[in-house]
């Protein structure tokens, strides 16, 4: 577990004491200033917080490293070079050198101290849980995909969610929603964005879904949970899925899945959703190509300026798109995932980088064909994961058994460049 070399005057005494009556739980924050600095508190012990720091020149060079293997487009690249440079020349489709890059990173990142803590309670048998608060400069990381051992990974010892900030978990203004296991479960699933797909970049993104796919066998396990109410082949690629239709919906729901388009903008309010919005709605973002994006600011002040409301979103929110989660690049990370936490929510999925969709994987990486698909099941985990006891080691298992498929048989559809992307903000 321990991912770096290090002085040997370690205390563990704040872990000492641990005897497995309860899951211990780290909160590790990350900030940018001219060096990377960081500090660590065990929940149980909150009064000792660690502090470090590491030299910038000292993890910048991997940090650029993992930002060139990515397929998120870099300043002035078009979306087509970033797929050839990410998945057709980058070590995210190659096991070993992918393996390299991980490694580097943990080394780069995890402190020495707390990996010997970790290290401890790991020899006792008791399984921690991480909860990570990364700055600008990490946003990007895939901690769970960490390469800490010659071949284990982060998510192999411990349970790994994101830490919202606290400005946001601690809002005087917010109210968790209650979670019902049993209650509506609204869906936008690759909702139609009115305008022109093609000159918007805002196309389908699952490509078409037959009547026998895994897609609409979900659909259908939800009954009558589903709001809007469809037949489960009809759920995909719907029109006029507005802000009007699912805000009330939202309001009453247990979870919300959302799988479509989410770009960012110059801060992390304006990150927005694509749905089936026209022109003429109101909000507070520009219409883009025939249809009004909804921004993380008309979540939290609401989108209707002669009566703003802010939304009230269920328990649960599951942003597969992406970039979803990308506010964390901002130095205030106010986003979508931040606006659905303040709005309600006590745990959301997003992503850290672009997701190449089956399309773009069958052209652009090596070893892919015709059947290769990522997306699908990607769905089909974020869906099963929104509705289990603990979502956080929901999302964590889904991951871990991607990467045994991936150490197995180094095929592209179990590489990291998907499951890494994903992480759980628990609030």
């Amino acid at each position: 577990m321990t991912a770096r070399t290090g002085p040997p005057e370690v205390d563990l005494g704040v872990v000492e004491g641990c005897d497995g009556s309860f899951q211990p739980t780290v909160q590790l924050k990350y900030v940018d200033a001219d060096d990377l600095y960081l500090t660590w508190r065990w929940e149980h012990a909150p009064d000792e917080p660690r502090v470090l720091y590491f030299e910038r020149a000292a993890v910048a060079g991997v940090l650029a490293e993992l930002a060139a293997a990515l397929p998120t487009p870099l300043p002035g690249e078009s979306i087509e070079r970033a797929l050839t440079r990410s998945l057709g020349e980058g070590p995210l489709t190659a096991p070993e050198r992918e393996a390299a890059l991980l490694g580097r990173l943990a080394t780069a990142l995890i402190p020495y101290h707390l990996g010997r803590e970790l290290d401890l309670l790991l020899e006792r048998g008791i399984r921690p849980r991480l909860r990570v608060q990364p700055s600008p400069s990490t946003g990007q990381v895939p901690w769970e995909a960490l390469r800490v051992d010659v071949t284990e990974r982060l998510v192999e010892h411990l349970d790994v969610a994101a830490l919202p900030p606290a400005t946001v978990r601690h809002s005087p203004e917010r109210v968790v929603s209650p979670w019902d296991p049993a209650g509506p479960v609204v869906a936008a699933l690759d909702p139609r964005v009115p305008g022109p797909a093609a000159r918007t970049g805002l196309g389908s993104v699952l490509g078409p879904v037959g009547e026998d796919s895994p897609l609409v066998a979900m659909v259908a396990a939800l009954g009558d949970r589903l709001r809007p109410e469809v037949p489960p082949a009809e759920a995909f690629r719907r029109s006029g899925l507005t802000r009007d239709v699912l805000q009330p919906l939202l309001a009453d729901a247990a979870r919300f899945l959302y799988v479509g388009h989410v770009t960012t903008g110059e801060h992390g309010l304006d990150a927005r959703l694509h749905l089936g919005c026209g022109p003429d709605t109101t909000g507070r973002a520009a219409p883009l190509g025939g249809h009004r994006p909804l921004t993380a600011a008309d979540l939290v002040l609401g989108h209707r300026p002669e009566a703003p409301t802010p939304w009230r979103m269920p328990n649960r929110v599951a942003l597969v798109a992406c970039e979803s989660g990308g506010e964390v690049r901002f130095a205030e990370p106010t986003g979508l995932v931040a606006a659905a936490i303040h709005a309600g929510a006590e745990y959301v999925v997003s992503t850290r980088w672009t997701l190449p969709t089956d399309a773009g994987v069958r052209r652009f990486a090596p070893g892919a064909d015709a059947e290769t698909s990522v997306i699908a099941r990607a769905v089909l985990a974020v869906d099963a994961a929104g509705d289990a006891p603990d979502p956080v080691v929901a999302l964590n298992d889904w991951q871990r058994g991607e990467l045994a498929r991936w150490r197995e048989t180094g095929a592209v559809a179990h590489a990291p460049f998907t499951w890494g992307a994903f992480t759980t903000a628990h609030g």
